[in-house]
Parts: structure tokens; C-alpha cells; sequence
């Protein structure tokens, strides 16, 4: 194949996007004629089988996910380049889009993201939340520049990337009010047998936190589950049970949630890492999330150094 031709591959997006011919030349405004010609020029040209019947229309063959996943890809930027030329101050902007694992606590990537649009060139964010090997199959096809994860890329997935580090908190435990005013005073003993709501179990902190309960001996009472963070935090500030959290952001979540720090286990460890499709951080936003990261939201100011769970002040 000498060259693209980007008037097959328009034709074939919105076939894609349509879900049959009959409605895409609707939309074009040709006939389903006109575009079934060219799609199958654009097949043999390819060498590959884009679409294949499906009752009453069309879906996909592997290889047509995969084409689309760049149309997208190309006809976003044209568009993005459109409104760029419409509106001349945008011409200096850079857009980033970045990957947030529903593993990671919001609040955690918000600090993290955030500083970019303060950088001296204008930025437009894009964010994207799903599970990690979702948002590192984007990575992968370049529809992401970062990743923001609780691990490493898992072994299991094939996907070409590179972790960098970006610092790791001590894990606070909270709970409402209707909890912490029956609870015992004694830390983490108090947690025995008590109402607890866990990280899910594709979450590195379920893990740890599993095996901090077993190496103190305590048994608290399972009440649920969470992929989601955020969605665990919603059913701790209702009172359903205590949770754990980063402690790098305590002061945030007391403020916003209502609920109060009943001990921190510091031996516990929630480490966050930027995935990238480059070994360099040669991206200046990437380099700069990784650096404002290191310094500021991760320093030793924020974090308790490494130890055994102790009683936090704020638990009285």
C-alpha cells in the first residue's frame, strides 16, 4: 500500500460510527452504493476484512477495531486542529490526555493532575477513568500519554510501557461519625470486628491491607468491596463502615467527607506510578506531574515514614 487514503478511511469511520452503510450514506449524503464501492476499495487496499454482517447490519472484524481505534485518533486531531484555527488563542495550547485507574483515589490524582494547567503554556486536560488494562490499551495505540496507576504494568498483560514511580503514603483509617463515637479507643484493636469496606481485590491495597490484618490479628467485618474509590468513599461517609485511604490526602478527605482519622497504619504502603509509552519522560507535562509529584505531594512533610500502626492524633 503506496499511501493512505483519507477519504476511504472517513467513509469507513462513519460506516463504523453509523452501524450499517444505509444510515452512513444518509449522514454523507451519498448512495449506499457509492460508499460499499468504496469501502471495498479500501479493504483491498488494506488486505484485510473490515466489517462483517450482523443481522441486519455490521460490526467489526478485529482488524476494523483496530483501524478505527486510529481514525478516531486521526479525525479527533483534525477536528481539534479546526477549532485551534477558529480560535487563534487556543493555537499555543498543548492538549494532554491522561489515563486514571479506578484503583487510584481521586483526590490523589487531582493533586497530581492538577498542577499542569498552571504551567507557563496553556494546557487543555483530558481525562479518562477505567479499569488499568483498559486505559493501557489506549496507552498502547497512543490514544493516552500517561497512565496514572496504583502498580506497575501487570505481568499478565501484553503491553508495551514503562512504569516511573511517583511516591508512596502511609494509609490512614476513617470513619463516620455514627462509627468513631462507638468505637474503642485503642488502635487498631478496635478495628476487631468492626464494619470495614475494602479496596476491590484488582486493587494493589486490598492486598496489603489483608495481609496488615493477619499480621496483627485482627478479624474486622467485610461489609464491601470496591473497585471504584470514589464509590467506596461515598458508602464510608454514609456510615457503612470504616475505610483506608492514602494518608497524603487526610486533610482533604476530613474536610469533604465529614469523617474522622482514627489511626494510621504506616507499615501499609499505597504507592502510585505514571505509565508511559516512553522510557524518557520527554513529555514536558509528563515530566512535570512526575517532578511536582516527587516533591510536593509525596514528600516527607505528607507522609509518615515506614512503622508499625499507631494511634493518629486526630483520633483523640
Amino acid at each position: 500500500m503506496a499511501s493512505l487514503n483519507f477519504k476511504h478511511l472517513r467513509y469507513f469511520w462513519m460506516v463504523a460510527k453509523a452501524g450499517s452503510i444505509a444510515r452512513a450514506s444518509e449522514r454523507l449524503h451519498l448512495t449506499p452504493q457509492s460508499i460499499s464501492g468504496q469501502l471495498r476499495e479500501f479493504e483491498e487496499a488494506l488486505g484485510v476484512q473490515l466489517f462483517r454482517r450482523a443481522g441486519r447490519g455490521l460490526e467489526l472484524t478485529e482488524a476494523g477495531q483496530r483501524i478505527l481505534g486510529y481514525a478516531e485518533q486521526i479525525f479527533s486531531l483534525g477536528e481539534e486542529m479546526l477549532a485551534v484555527l477558529r480560535d487563534a488563542t487556543q493555537a499555543q495550547s498543548i492538549t494532554f490526555r491522561v489515563g486514571i485507574a479506578d484503583s487510584v483515589p481521586k483526590m490523589v490524582a487531582y493533586r497530581l493532575v492538577e498542577p499542569s494547567l498552571g504551567l507557563d503554556e496553556p494546557v487543555k486536560l483530558v481525562c479518562r477513568e477505567g479499569s488499568l488494562a483498559n486505559l493501557l490499551g489506549d496507552l498502547a495505540v497512543h490514544r493516552l500519554d500517561m497512565v496514572i496507576a496504583d502498580r506497575p504494568i501487570p505481568e499478565n498483560l501484553n503491553v508495551r510501557g514503562y512504569a516511573h514511580f511517583l511516591g508512596a503514603s502511609g494509609v490512614s483509617v476513617f470513619g463516620a461519625k455514627a462509627l468513631t463515637e462507638k468505637m474503642p479507643p485503642n488502635f487498631p484493636q478496635g478495628l476487631d470486628g468492626a464494619p470495614f469496606l475494602l479496596p476491590g481485590a484488582e486493587v494493589a491495597l486490598h492486598a496489603r491491607l489483608m495481609r496488615w490484618f493477619e499480621a496483627e490479628r485482627l478479624h474486622p467485618r467485610i461489609v464491601g468491596e470496591f473497585d471504584d474509590s470514589a464509590l467506596m468513599l461515598a458508602f464510608g461517609q454514609a456510615g457503612s463502615g470504616f475505610f483506608a485511604a492514602p494518608t497524603a490526602i487526610e486533610q482533604e478527605l476530613t474536610r469533604q467527607y465529614g469523617v474522622t482519622v482514627v489511626g494510621r497504619i504506616e507499615s501499609v504502603r499505597d504507592q502510585v506510578y505514571a505509565i508511559t509509552s516512553e522510557r524518557k519522560l520527554s513529555h514536558p507535562i509528563v515530566a512535570a506531574i512526575c517532578r511536582f509529584a516527587q516533591h510536593d505531594v509525596f514528600g516527607d512533610g505528607e507522609t509518615p515514614k515506614p512503622g508499625k500502626g499507631r494511634k493518629s492524633p486526630a483520633s483523640g
